[in-house]
């Protein structure tokens, strides 16, 4: 009979994350797994097989509590289209600022890192983050297209190009927070791409 676990696998996870977003990849050793964890080897590749699988379930984690939050935003009703976007820019600009007070360092986003960071050469997490992009690009352009309805966005571009330079715009953010980027340089940013919506 096998021995019922003794951990919370859950949080064990987050732990996981957390990891691989500081580092990295292939940077994250099973010993820094084992230390952020508090498990041993035996547990960690008992519970999650790989290194690997530990990674995929991270990210997959990651990928939809990130996405489910910004879909909440972008899908609040009683609110002008432009303003949800706005809104959503300026969540992931204070979610920068949180993650370097909290880390001392801003770590930008798992899901960008590991289009850096692996790219195309890892399949699965490929997919997770295809997957995810296929979500956030369909709530974007459904956002552009009420922001046409409501008359709160003016741009006459394509609704799937507007959807792909906001979801770059967001990629860019991070990426620029990491590099050093103050609030006020990302929030300028954030400007110009509501000016390419509006104006």
């Amino acid at each position: 009979m096998a021995r019922p676990r003794t951990f919370d696998e859950e949080r064990a996870l987050d732990a996981a994350m957390r990891t691989f977003w500081e580092k990295g990849y292939e940077a994250t050793s099973t010993q820094d797994l084992c230390d952020a964890t508090g498990l041993g080897r035996s547990s960690i590749y008992n519970t999650f097989k790989s290194k690997h699988d530990l990674f995929e379930r991270a990210l997959s984690r990651y990928l939809d509590a990130m996405t489910a939050a910004q879909l909440a935003v972008l899908e609040e009703p009683g609110r002008p289209a432009a303003d949800r976007v706005r809104a959503l820019l300026a969540q992931v600009i204070e979610g920068e600022a949180e993650c370097r007070a909290a880390a001392g360092r801003a770590l930008g986003c798992l899901g960008v890192n590991t289009v850096v960071e692996l790219g195309a050469r890892d399949p699965a997490a490929a997919a997770l983050l295809e997957r995810d992009t296929a979500r956030r690009l369909a709530a974007l352009r459904a956002a552009v297209e009420a922001g046409r309805r409501d008359g709160s966005i003016t741009s006459v571009r394509d609704p799937d190009a507007l959807a792909r330079f906001l979801n770059a715009t967001i990629a860019g953010l991070r990426v620029s927070s990491q590099g050093g980027a103050d609030r006020a340089a990302l929030e300028a940013m954030a400007e110009i791409a509501m000016d390419a919506l509006t104006r």
